[in-house]
């Protein structure tokens, strides 16, 4: 345990680390959201220790207490041994036989497969609507969950500060192309074009030649980039992974001023809204299209089968992390805060997402596959309650 606690002390001290390039204003942003991490992260221990010791009073044993806590770390700032772990547990699950039936895609072929099909048929559900954030804390739980039980890791799941590594991404430790890594960059293409005409593109745009997923062959999609694949991206499809990480999205959507503007908002449908873009029309992709688009590539910039680039799921750590802080600078107004309806951009009209509504991650999920054993948005809402036990650090 004391060493467990010391392991948190490093990891809190070396996880935001503010470059001395940064401009004046996104320094200034960064202690911010330090100082906004700092307390989210004891006012999140004093109400697991009240509810705790409410169970306790009423002689219930509490399934989350700070010794069975799950401390979720920044992707860059884990041991070797451990990045190395949670891609061999990825690279397993892209080789374990799939549970999708073949009357929803012919063309899918593993596990990995499963989670990209969920969120390419729940999209237009669990994107700008009220179910957003609670989806995708699920989702990314449930794939954690599959990498534990069905591939033998035994590791958190972690997150990645998109600022931190703004600059030069590319060379961060997600993205070097080493073992321990994420993967590589794709390799350069000069003068490649990116998913929207107003992205600037990154440094890559090819295959992925470098790092545990260089022999990854993607299966299915794309669906809405150039050349989509048969059976509107269901159908059968191999190629290679492609990315094009570069600095540029980086800076301009993901920076630490940017994610600070989102974190300052006080109410749950502007901090979901402005995180995913209040006027995409006209480019406005929030920090959370900008954390997708760094990556870019394919599967990656596809908005329906990004979930095939393994970088999803820590991008959605980053955001599930930036919900939890925020939850936690009022927990009294925000820890159920809900805004906004059952479908994207309710269309069509659809009902006000409640508290009660059963989240659907298909056959991605083994443990709950019965419509009426499914978890309720009230079930997700905090990180150390309900399925959870978990914390960011």
């Amino acid at each position: 345990m004391k060493m467990k606690f010391k392991g948190i002390a490093i990891l809190l001290a070396s996880s935001h680390v503010v470059s001395s390039t940064l401009s004046a204003q996104d320094r200034a942003a960064a202690h911010q959201i330090e100082l906004m991490d700092k307390k989210a992260f004891h006012a999140t221990l004093a109400l697991l220790d009240a509810d705790v010791a409410h169970a306790k009073s009423r002689g219930i044993e509490p399934i989350c207490t700070r010794d069975k806590l799950e401390y979720r770390p920044e992707f860059g700032s884990m041991a070797k041994r451990d990045r190395k772990a949670y891609t061999t547990a990825i690279r397993c699950l892209q080789n374990k036989t799939k549970n999708t039936p073949i009357s929803n895609s012919t063309g899918a072929r593993s596990r990995f497969d499963d989670f990209i099909l969920t969120h390419y048929y729940q999209t237009p559900y669990v994107h700008v609507s009220g179910t957003f954030l609670g989806w995708h804390r699920w989702y990314v739980y449930m794939y954690q969950q599959a990498l534990k039980s069905e591939c033998g890791y035994r590791g958190p799941a972690p997150y990645v500060d998109w600022s931190k590594w703004g600059l030069a991404p590319q060379d961060s430790p997600i993205f070097n192309g080493d073992e321990y890594s994420l993967g590589g960059n794709g390799e350069y293409i000069a003068n490649h074009t990116t998913p929207a005409a107003f992205l600037p593109p990154g440094l890559g745009g090819g295959c992925v030649k470098s790092g545990p997923f260089k022999d990854y062959v993607v299966n299915i999609g794309p669906r809405v980039l150039p050349n989509p694949g048969p059976e509107d991206g269901l159908g059968y499809n191999p190629r290679c992974l492609k990315r094009d990480v570069g600095p540029a999205v980086a800076l301009k959507y993901t920076n630490y001023t940017a994610v600070l503007d989102v974190m300052k908002l006080q109410t749950i449908a502007r901090f979901q809204d402005d995180m995913q873009g209040t006027n995409r029309s006209n480019g406005e992709i929030g920090i959370h299209g900008g954390g997708h688009y760094i990556v870019s590539g394919d599967p990656g910039g596809d908005f329906f089968m990004s979930p095939g680039d393994p970088f999803f799921y820590i991008h959605h750590g980053q955001i599930d992390r930036l919900w939890a802080i925020w939850q936690a600078q009022a927990f009294s107004s925000r820890l159920y805060a809900l805004a906004g309806t059952n479908t994207m951009d309710n269309i069509p009209p659809s009902d006000n997402t409640t508290l009660d509504f059963r989240i659907d991650i298909g056959y991605a999920d083994l443990l709950y596959p019965k419509p009426e054993s499914r978890v309720t948005m009230e079930s997700v809402m905090s990180t150390i309650r309900g399925p959870f036990c978990y914390i960011y650090v």
